[in-house]
């Protein structure tokens, strides 16, 4: 196609910050929607509002919002109800065949913004950068053309995204099932241990203001994130750096053989456990995270971490989780360690968890490989997007023989 020319955004849209609403009136159930940054792209939002409607603040169904901290997020509202814009997030005001076209066109050229804005934390986007962000603009007729082509290409990659995303989901469930199965036909249940009948030591850290990079946990000083034990494996990367001018606290860094168990997250995810499988002498346990150390003689770590990541033992967790929201759940040492723990000897754990970690590496080998296609259908997608938004792609002629 030809007849695209450059054009600032300003002159396609118009950009609408949002408000500054009360949390006050901020409620989980009642009251009208209320979108954040984390909910641009989103059909729902986390939280509502129960105050008045500001009609200055309105966003309906497929009208295309901007996140303004972070990584500057380009998506549609797509709930069904009419919401209200929340501080940090921006509205493009246009048409509706321009909002489409925008979506597409704008998040290359907020990345290009995003990679040279300077931020020790987060990183911010003001209204008039995204006003004066330049996108290749073929018209409104050739816009209409651009859009409709990439919604219907684009749709065939997500379903086959999609299709790849449920095996993963498939796989990783099977995988639990049989965990669970090996894990639980060895327990004796006629034991009554609990936790903290074989734990010797629980340790907790602390949650200085840190870098938003990650640190190497060897020789840089870094403090663990709650994250760091997602899925019962333990992450070391996923942690901030410490800051130079921040004494560390040598008596929190995590030791190899522990089991590291997250204090506060979302209710999925409260209590996640994983083991150090290595030595990271600079890495720190932060509030939000315990270590706990176990008796060799009674049990085995890597046993007792799997017996917590079991769907009966989550669901104790989850029963003994308290928090006002959703989002953040908190688990204390005294739900933790009264936990039943039905073990069985300690020469069976470890032979189950031998068999385990030998089934394991098979598991994740068919993970990689539907992981891969789908990372390499998203850069398809990603590719197709850049090539059709600036002119380089006939999108008339796409796919057609001859």
């Amino acid at each position: 196609m030809s007849g695209f020319k450059p054009v600032r955004v300003q002159h396609l849209a118009e950009v609408v910050n949002g408000y500054p609403f009360d949390s006050e009136r901020f409620d989980t159930s009642n009251g009208y929607p209320l979108l954040r940054i984390r909910d641009v792209g989103a059909d729902a939002t986390e939280i509502r509002y129960t105050g008045e409607f500001v009609e200055a603040a309105k966003v309906v169904r497929g009208d295309v919002v901007v996140g303004m901290d972070g990584d500057f997020k380009v998506g549609q509202w797509l709930g069904a109800e009419d919401a209200l814009l929340n501080q940090r997030v921006a509205l493009l005001r246009t048409d509706a065949i321009t909002a489409r076209f925008l979506l597409y066109a704008l998040p290359q050229e907020l990345e290009a913004i995003n990679a040279v804005t300077y931020a020790t934390t987060v990183k911010h986007l003001s209204a008039s950068q995204i006003l004066h962000a330049t996108v290749s603009w073929p018209g409104i007729e050739g816009a209409s053309v651009i859009v409709d082509f990439l919604d219907r290409e684009t749709a065939k990659i997500d379903a086959l995204v999609a299709k790849q995303d449920a095996l993963v989901a498939r796989l990783r469930e099977r995988h639990r099932s049989s965990i669970a199965q090996a894990v639980e036909a060895v327990l004796d249940p006629s034991s009554g241990t609990r936790l903290k009948h074989f734990a010797t030591e629980m340790r907790q850290g602390s949650s200085p203001q840190c870098e938003s990079v990650p640190a190497d946990g060897v020789t840089e000083w870094g403090v663990l994130k709650t994250g760091c034990v997602n899925g019962g494996v333990f992450r070391p990367d996923e942690n901030k750096l410490l800051p130079a001018d921040v004494e560390p606290r040598v008596e929190a860094v995590v030791r190899r053989g522990e089991i590291v168990i997250s204090r506060a997250s979302t209710k999925d995810l409260v209590g996640s456990a994983a083991v150090v499988e290595d030595e990271y002498p600079r890495l720190m346990l932060s509030d939000k995270t315990y270590a706990i150390t176990v008796d060799p003689r009674v049990a085995d770590p890597w046993f007792v971490s799997t017996l917590l990541g079991t769907s009966r033992m989550r669901q104790a967790i989850e029963l003994e989780a308290t928090g006002a929201s959703h989002s953040m759940q908190n688990v204390s040492k005294e739900d933790l360690l009264n936990l039943p723990m039905s073990l069985p000897p300690v020469a069976s754990q470890i032979a189950v968890t031998r068999a385990l970690k030998e089934d394991a590496p098979k598991v994740d080998a068919m993970v990689g490989k539907a992981q891969e296609l789908s990372a390499n259908l998203k850069e398809r997608r990603a590719a197709l997007i850049t090539a059709a938004v600036k002119g380089r792609l006939d999108v008339t002629t796409y796919g057609k023989a001859g």
